[in-house]
């Protein structure tokens, strides 16, 4: 069964971090496309990062970039947003998605496969 989820969400005060982990089950991450996407209370979802599978390239929204670093763990078939220096506006949902040929992209429609979402609050 082909499987997206996302863990490492929670409740941070403003200035603090986070990792998220999109863990797949029934393929192998290393070989797509990855992106994270978020959908913040009353607004549309929106790109935060980006990986290709063919090159490794990273690619960040502005209002992210600086702050939040997109990585790979081959060994756990994983991959993660770091979130540092985490902001109110930050506060969403937080979605993971695959991309089967392999580039990903800014948009939601070249992915295949979608995680539930892991909630992220940022909030003193």
């Amino acid at each position: 069964q082909v499987q997206l989820v996302e863990s490492g969400g929670g409740l941070v005060q403003p200035g603090g971090s986070l990792r998220l982990s999109c863990s797949a089950s029934g393929f192998t991450l290393d070989y797509y496309g990855i992106g994270w996407f978020r959908r913040a209370p009353g607004k549309e979802r929106e790109f935060v990062s980006c990986i290709s599978s063919r090159d490794g390239y990273t690619s960040y929204a502005d209002s992210v970039k600086g702050r939040f670093t997109l990585s790979r763990d081959k060994a756990k078939n994983t991959v993660y947003l770091q979130m540092n220096a985490l902001k109110p506006e930050d506060t969403a949902v937080y979605y993971c998605a695959a991309d089967r040929m392999g580039i990903g992209g800014m948009t939601s429609a070249p992915y295949d496969y979608w995680g539930q979402g892991t909630q992220v609050t940022v909030s003193s």
